[in-house]
């Protein structure tokens, strides 16, 4: 037994407690087999039974400290195996093992002994490059790796796989001009409908889309293709399922002694980050899918419970939810400073993405979730009453540089009755697209990284659902298809033009132009990266037309349109300014003078042109 390894995970302080505790290919006493670990403390007697012995338990020795573990001679990989538990009381149950790193694929429950070393990366190049993109461009697809595209079949046989996807997932984000895709969760879970979010294997990779090495295969592809993988993860809770980490011993080993701080609203169990040890099993797991699987980012889900006793502040802080946060983001940023920790987080918790060592969490990114819920407010309103919620596209700039922010329009926005982004918007068919267009330019236009959820590009009217594949065949449609490219033409501009994304977290990157335009329910802005570039924004979300609007700049010059959402080939009616654009001077002011479309929006950058 690797004494080191069990003392400082039964001390909290493990980051790579798998490297022990799991089954483990291995050689002993001159004979090839494997070592089985497990740490079970309130168990009276714990058997190792598998495929290799018939399912017939062979008796596992204990340590002092509540391990129990043994080498089985001739088991090799892919073999089936778990853990019979006899609990105090004198019942016995069989358990899968909580740091396998394959498991069977659903509905059955099996753990699988699988050599997780050996996979031979090719993307060294990307390793050496990788940082945390604060002043890069950053887009990220978040998907739902089974409904992306389903295959021929029924049932199963639909599902994609790791080995499959990679030909088509990673052409597509190369054409679109997404930097990261993020993976909804790939942690092993028992229910689809859950989509990830209720785990019961934090090591093991998810079966139904293959084996942990495909996985690396996809991910060393993305690398070596310019693509980062962020994984969203699940620290707060775990499924209730019993063969899993529910009453593991017979004792509460993962959960709360006290019933009040058990279970989360979401029917699951809620982790007790007092216990030294969960917190060595959750440092490990995040530190596991860093190292062996080379994840670019982590996006850590319902952090807002993690901060407040299931996630309401009047309910006071969670302070091993906090302790926890500062532990292990604290370790994660020492051991992988290249690596991006975000939180999803509700809360209006300070310093959230603040280091730990100045009193912060840790993070190095935050979801704006009040950013895209004062949004969609705002564009639900029929036009004729946005002027009185005018400040719900303003207020974001007021608070933005308190913490790092990115701007997500994610999958909980497209599910449960909620409606599809498009659908989310006031007005006719006609309407709805031209201000989803001119949505998407305030938000690549506006500070902060961005995150869409696959569909949000087609602009589906339907509402996701985890058992049916995107809707592609909307492509068939003009305004769809439009939308398609105007989005991928706007991707592109926006990872070109440095104004966009070199300066999002300095405050003189950001300047308003027009800000309290009421009237007309009319934006303006500059965009700045601090060294020499700049650009202009102009929204326009009221219905009506107007022919003369003077933005002001700082230059006197000749200025081009670099975007404009009413373009006839992005779906609109063509009422853009083309050309060369000449300044002029009035009162003192350099203005540009421009003429805006109902609910369009532009960008307009000083050129060198003459004509």
């Amino acid at each position: 037994m690797d004494n080191r390894i069990v003392e400082d995970y039964l001390q909290g302080a493990s980051l790579n407690a798998y490297d022990f505790f799991g089954a483990h290919l291995t050689r002993e006493w001159d004979q090839d087999g494997a070592c089985f670990s497990v740490y079970a403390p309130h168990a009276s007697q714990v058997s190792l039974v598998g495929s290799f012995n018939d399912w017939q338990g062979a008796a596992m020795q204990r340590t002092p400290e509540g391990v129990w573990s043994l080498f089985v001679q001739g088991v090799r990989e892919m073999e089936l195996y778990k853990y019979r538990i006899t609990t105090a009381d004198g019942e016995t149950y069989d358990r899968a093992d909580p740091f396998a790193f394959y498991s069977e694929r659903r509905p059955n429950t099996a753990s699988v002994v699988f050599d997780i070393d050996g996979f031979p990366w090719e993307d060294q190049a990307w390793m050496n490059s990788r940082e945390k993109n604060y002043t890069k461009p950053m887009n990220v697809y978040e998907m739902h790796l089974g409904s992306w595209r389903m295959q021929p079949g029924e049932g199963d046989e639909r599902l994609p796989n790791y080995a499959r996807i990679k030909s088509q997932l990673i052409p597509y984000l190369k054409e679109m001009g997404y930097t990261h895709v993020e993976f909804l969760p790939l942690t092993e879970y028992p229910f689809d409908g859950s989509w990830g979010y209720q785990v019961t294997g934090y090591f093991s990779a998810t079966s139904r889309y293959g084996d942990p090495r495909q996985l690396m295969d996809l991910i060393n592809c993305c690398h070596q293709n310019g693509i980062g993988v962020i994984l969203d993860f699940v620290p707060v809770h775990f499924v209730r399922d019993f063969y899993a980490l529910h009453q593991y011993d017979g004792s509460f080993l993962y959960e709360s002694e006290n019933e009040d701080q058990r279970y989360s609203q979401w029917g699951t169990a809620l982790f007790d980050f007092s216990k030294p040890h969960v917190l060595s099993f959750m440092k490990s797991a995040l530190h596991f899918w860093i190292s062996y699987f080379h994840i670019d980012g982590i996006r850590y889900d319902a952090v807002s419970n993690l901060i407040y006793r299931h996630g309401e502040q009047h309910l006071g802080t969670n302070e091993p939810g906090i302790w926890f946060l500062k532990n292990v983001n604290y370790a994660l940023q020492k051991k992988h400073p290249d690596v991006m920790l975000i939180a999803e987080d509700s809360s209006q918790y300070l310093k959230v993405t603040a280091p730990v060592e100045y009193g912060g969490l840790g993070f190095d990114y935050k979801w704006d979730l009040g950013w895209m819920h004062d949004t969609f407010d705002y564009l639900e309103l029929p036009p004729s009453s946005r002027g009185e919620k005018h400040n719900l596209i303003t207020f974001s700039m007021s608070y933005f540089y308190q913490e790092i922010f990115i701007l997500p329009f994610s999958h909980d926005e497209v599910v449960h009755g909620k409606k599809t982004v498009i659908d989310k918007l006031y007005g006719t068919y006609e309407e709805k697209f031209a201000q989803l267009r001119s949505l998407y330019l305030y938000m690549f236009t506006h500070p902060g990284k961005k995150l869409n959820f696959m569909g949000n590009e087609l602009a589906e009217f339907k509402e996701w659902d985890e058992d049916k594949e995107l809707g592609w065949n909307v492509l068939e449609y003009d305004q769809h298809r439009n939308f398609h490219e105007y989005l991928k033409f706007l991707h592109h501009l926006y990872r070109k033009e440095t104004a966009l994304f070199a300066a999002d977290y300095h405050s003189e990157g950001f300047e308003w132009l027009d800000v309290d335009n009421t009237e007309q329910s009319v934006y303006s802005y500059r965009r700045d990266d601090l060294n020499g570039q700049e650009v202009f924004v102009v929204i326009n979300f009221s219905s009506k037309n107007y022919a003369h609007y003077d933005l002001p700049v700082r230059e006197d010059g000749n200025y081009v349109e670099l975007i404009h959402t009413d373009a006839e080939g992005f779906g609109g009616k063509g009422r853009c300014n083309s050309g060369v654009l000449r300044t002029a001077c009035k009162d003192g002011k350099t203005l540009l003078r421009l003429k805006l479309a109902p609910y369009s929006a532009l960008m307009v950058k000083k050129t060198d042109k003459t004509e």
